[in-house]
């Protein structure tokens, strides 16, 4: 969905942007609902003869400055598309999620050699790429997924209307996480961190917001029947799915991101330009965003004890909160905001346009 979110931000600047993506998928009905030029096309699998020669006429057509895809899958389209077509547009790639697959045989060579410049999000996924596929680090940056820290505002976000909807006393201290219930995010060490902390400490409260991911139902359950083994019913709220995210944050007093393996973290971001401090795990691409002490507690990954101890840390010092709560906000407006972030991939397309003017 971040694919959509640049364009939108492209397009505010003045660009002329089309996005060409599956019919029917949520990125599809998210792009056409925020008005954005939208195209289709759908090709499961790898290999589609027609398909290409159809997008590689559509790219000649519509003789693009710079194409970017933020799927590897679609590589196996624009390459041969360009390449049949004699195309010399500059082609980009931003790179999510890491892979184990291993992508150096000719076949990978012929699609990666294409690509002028690679986008990683995370040093994590920088490294990822190193490792499995032919791009060489020249080739590869780091650029950040971004948010706009004028909307994520603690000063009017109004958090105090969360508190009052679900019952939140002002000096209950409260703890949350936001998350898609799927293996991996940390949920049973949230709870079992909840489960030791209310034993020591009476004026706790903690809420996980989010839904199941598709197919993932079952593990919302197994979650919730968690919650319940552990006598949690009193204390930990369960909101589903909201969109009011600002003032969800703003109501927390604590933010906790347990995931026990991510590229990145974009709620992470949220709750540090919000002001909340926060507990991490110290795994992967959340050791870019959280800087240990200065703007968040970082605890062994998977390790509800240490987790507990780490969020104890914050629930028996206000000016811990406070400190780092300042110090969140500074380093997501300068390392986060979308707007500087969106600039310097401006730049590299830029760059990439004047060499290709050079050659010519």
């Amino acid at each position: 969905m971040y694919t959509v979110t640049t364009a939108n931000e492209l397009t505010e600047l003045g660009h002329n942007v089309t996005l060409l993506c599956y019919p029917d998928s949520k990125i599809y009905g998210k792009a056409t609902k925020a008005g954005l030029n939208v195209k289709t096309v759908k090709a499961e699998g790898y290999f589609h003869p027609f398909k290409i020669l159809k997008l590689g006429g559509f790219l000649k057509k519509e003789n693009f400055d710079v194409i970017h895809t933020h799927a590897s899958k679609d590589l196996w389209l624009i390459v041969p598309a360009l390449e049949i077509y004699g195309l010399k547009t500059p082609l980009f790639f931003t790179k999510h999620v890491g892979s184990f697959i291993r992508k150096k045989d000719l076949l990978h060579k012929f699609l990666y050699n294409r690509i002028n410049t690679a986008f990683a999000i995370s040093s994590i996924v920088k490294r990822n790429l190193v490792e499995t596929t032919p791009l060489t680090e020249d080739k590869i940056e780091i650029l950040y997924n971004g948010i706009d820290t004028e909307k994520l505002n603690p000063e009017n976000a109004g958090g105090k209307k969360i508190r009052e909807e679900f019952g939140i006393g002002e000096q209950e201290i409260l703890t949350g996480m936001i998350a898609r219930f799927t293996w991996g995010k940390g949920h049973e060490e949230f709870l079992e961190a909840a489960n030791n902390l209310i034993q020591k400490y009476s004026n706790l409260k903690f809420i996980i917001v989010g839904e199941a991911s598709r197919g993932e139902q079952n593990y919302e359950r197994k979650i919730k029947n968690l919650a319940d083994e552990l006598n949690l019913t009193d204390k930990v709220i369960f909101t589903g799915y909201r969109e009011d995210i600002p003032r969800l944050l703003a109501a927390m007093d604590i933010f906790v991101f347990p995931s026990h393996s991510e590229a990145f973290g974009i709620a992470l971001i949220e709750a540090m330009a919000m002001g909340v401090p926060s507990v991490c795990s110290d795994s992967n691409g959340i050791l870019d965003i959280a800087v240990d002490g200065e703007t968040s507690l970082l605890f062994k990954t998977k390790d509800a004890p240490d987790l507990s101890r780490k969020l104890e840390q914050l629930i028996r010092s206000p000016e811990l909160r406070k400190t780092f709560g300042k110090a969140a906000i500074k380093r997501a407006r300068e390392k986060f905001e979308i707007k500087k972030l969106i600039s310097n991939l401006i730049d590299f397309y830029k760059k990439s346009l004047n060499r290709r003017n050079v050659k010519k």
